[in-house]
């Protein structure tokens, strides 16, 4: 199975710690086809063309078999991803971590086809990240 993570880079400050654990995870079901973008800092991903990450990104979107996206931290091209990915009838986990506050995005808080897991524990948020890949190998 072939999994599309999305998470902020260059939006909001993201939590590349949980993001390395997310994809650590991910990876028990199969490959994540994204897990380079989150290895270097945000210094490094600006080097690349931005029409390169576009085309390159949309184009593992299209592979992938499920799109997995962190949304704590607010960022307009994962909200595309998102976008995308249930323009394309692809299966969608989006997780929240709760802060006060804080709320997740309206626009997918609102979409009750976008299942989103709102957890304060990342075991929580785990527990459900395994639920939803083994519906979607099902």
């Amino acid at each position: 199975m072939k999994i599309y993570f999305a998470g902020s880079i260059r939006g909001e400050q993201p939590d590349p710690n949980w993001f390395q654990r997310l994809i650590k995870e991910i990876q028990k079901h199969g490959s994540v086809l994204t897990e380079h973008s989150f290895d270097y800092s945000y210094e490094e991903e600006i080097k690349f063309d931005d029409e390169w990450i576009y085309t390159t990104d949309i184009g593992w979107l299209r592979e992938a078999d499920a799109l997995i996206a962190e949304v704590t931290a607010p960022s307009l091209g994962v909200g595309y991803e998102i976008g995308k990915a249930e323009e394309w009838g692809k299966p969608i986990l989006l997780l929240h971590r709760e802060r006060e506050g804080r709320k997740p995005s309206a626009m997918l808080n609102g979409n009750k086809d976008l299942p989103m897991v709102r957890f304060t524990e990342e075991e929580e948020a785990l527990d459900q990240l395994h639920r939803f890949l083994k519906s979607v190998k099902a």
